[in-house]
């Protein structure tokens, strides 16, 4: 046992009124005898390896008697002024746990509130978009295009296959070509391809396609391009040395009466043959009266698919001609689609190529502006049977084509499934119609290009006819805007981003300065905006001038 010792003299009694001593009796505040204190004893839990239970009785222990017995002492107590530290610790510790319920109740208290709150904002913010009175004005706001549910999940599937990305495409004239080509733009863009393009707007049209017109082309051995759409005479064998050697080669054809309907009022300003004519059924009466082939741009005149396949238009037909150019056709493309027949021919080309069925979903873009004509004009022009028979005959090399690949066209259909086609068809149909609803302000419609304000969007006016565009809602999110841009974006205006964004350069200063935030190239220059001049600067190089053709142009007397 330790010997103990008295106590130093303690500067306070215990708070407790009445303590029992160590006999049991009662003792006063303030008369407290005086207690031994262990020599060499620690404080009261210094030196105390107990547990939490064990800490808890001593505390109680040194509440009641003001002290606490040592382990290393006979002696039960200790210094009153330690008991007073330690009941005063203690009833702070009781304090402070009591506040923590406290908190905990109340903060249980207003977590529920915000619990409560937070459901019934849910529950408005709900309700008032079901009604379409709140976060928006309109009770029309479109969803974003993004949170459409793909249509590939209820289109037949596809099959074993492989998406093709070498693509090369004959862009023919007048015949819904300028939609297709936003299909393979929207598509390589989406999908970081690179597009062999032109040096202008067009390959050297309408000279025969050379491949050093193909702006960045490095060699034949240098094949780097995925993608070639716009328009050229075709010339495969040059063509071969810019695309892969898996590239797919498609085009598109159409009724060469609608093709002369449409021609006549776009090239009316252009080809001589339709200057001189007073409207289409003039023309189409006797066209020999009008036509020379001499002349620069008459080949819009005449057998205007035959050309543009690269073939001699002006030839003289005769069944054994038109059947080995027929085949001459066939040999270089593996899918001729019918600009009558635009869905089907979509659905055709997304299988051949292995592509979603939303790649391929479109607005009618270069449309011009349906209506009545007096014959000189643009608009449609009503022709006689008598007249669309001599249309047939005057571009007999372009009817023997058409006829040929329509034969072709719906052999392909039967062997598709007609069943399966008008599915998909019909959910093209859908799509193309809940897109236009999202993207476009008037239902949908085209509306005539002075109407539209933005110079990015707004389509490229040439002839005598109005080529229609469309107009962007004005409340889109930004990635929805996009998406819906490309959809509509003109040819020109597409084709000079692809190139600004495959070529980069630095921006003029006149591209930062006012206009559209969204606008995302600058215009093309006045001089590139019209094709047709181009081209004739070209040919001017070559010494095709239309200065040479003016004695020609000048002669009274109807050429033959």
């Amino acid at each position: 046992m330790t010997q103990c010792t008295a106590p130093p003299t303690p500067t306070e009694p215990p708070n407790r009124a009445n303590a029992p001593s160590a006999s049991g009796s009662s003792v006063h505040r303030g008369s407290l005898p005086a207690r031994p204190w262990c020599a060499g004893a620690a404080s009261p839990h210094k030196g105390l390896n107990l547990g939490f239970r064990e800490r808890r009785s001593h505390r109680d222990s040194f509440s009641a008697y003001g002290c606490t017995a040592l382990r290393l002492c006979d002696a039960p107590w200790v210094l009153p002024q330690r008991a007073a530290q330690h009941r005063n610790r203690a009833g702070s510790v009781m304090a402070f746990r009591r506040r923590v319920g406290r908190m905990r109740r109340l903060g249980c208290h207003r977590i529920g509130l915000l619990w409560k709150g937070l459901l019934l904002f849910l529950a408005a913010a709900f309700a008032g978009q079901l009604l379409g009175i709140i976060f928006n004005k309109s009770a029309e706001r479109p969803p974003s295009l993004f949170s459409l549910p793909s249509m590939d999940s209820l289109a037949p599937p596809l099959g074993l296959c492989q998406v093709r990305t070498h693509v090369m495409f004959l862009k023919t004239h007048k015949t819904a070509s300028s939609t297709v080509l936003n299909v393979l733009y929207r598509f390589g863009e989406e999908r970081g391809l690179q597009f062999a393009l032109p040096l202008g707007y067009q390959f050297g049209y309408p000279m025969h396609f050379i491949a050093h017109r193909v702006k960045g082309y490095r060699g034949p051995r240098a094949v780097e391009f995925s993608i070639m759409g716009n328009h050229m005479r075709f010339n495969k064998v040059e063509v071969e040395k810019v695309m892969p050697a898996d590239t797919f080669y498609f085009s598109i054809i159409r009724d060469p009466v609608a093709l002369a309907e449409s021609s006549y009022g776009y090239y009316k300003a252009v080809a001589p043959a339709f200057k001189r004519s007073k409207g289409l059924a003039d023309f189409a009466s006797d066209p020999w009266r009008y036509y020379d082939p001499r002349l620069r741009n008459n080949h819009y005149a005449r057998n205007l698919l035959w050309f543009d396949f690269g073939l001699d238009h002006n030839s003289n037909f005769s069944l054994p001609l038109a059947k080995r150019g027929e085949a001459v056709v066939r040999r270089s493309f593996s899918l001729i689609l019918i600009s009558e027949y635009f869905d089907e021919s979509m659905v055709l080309l997304r299988h051949a190529l292995c592509w979603p069925l939303d790649a391929v979903v479109s607005f009618s873009l270069n449309a011009r502006q349906a209506g009545a004509s007096r014959g000189s004009f643009g608009g449609r022009l009503t022709l006689t049977e008598e007249q669309k028979q001599k249309l047939r005959e005057w571009n007999a090399l372009d009817w023997h084509l058409y006829v040929s690949f329509n034969r072709t066209f719906w052999e392909k259909v039967e062997l598709f499934g007609k069943a399966r086609m008008d599915t998909e068809v019909a959910l093209l149909r859908t799509r193309r119609g809940v897109m236009a609803r999202i993207c476009l302000q008037d239902d949908g419609r085209p509306v005539e290009a002075s109407r539209i304000q933005d110079k990015a969007i707004r389509p490229f006016q040439s002839g005598m006819v109005k080529i229609l565009g469309y107009m962007l809602r004005s409340d889109l999110d930004n990635a929805t805007y996009h998406a819906c841009l490309r959809m509509i974006r003109p040819e020109i205006q597409y084709k000079d981003f692809l190139d600004a964004k495959q070529f980069p350069r630095p921006l003029q200063p006149s591209v930062l300065g006012a206009g559209s935030l969204r606008r995302e190239l600058q215009p093309p220059r006045r001089a590139e905006q019209r094709p047709v001049r181009g081209t004739r600067i070209d040919l001017d190089r070559l010494g095709l001038g239309l200065n040479q053709t003016a004695p020609l142009a000048g002669r009274k007397r109807p050429l033959r």
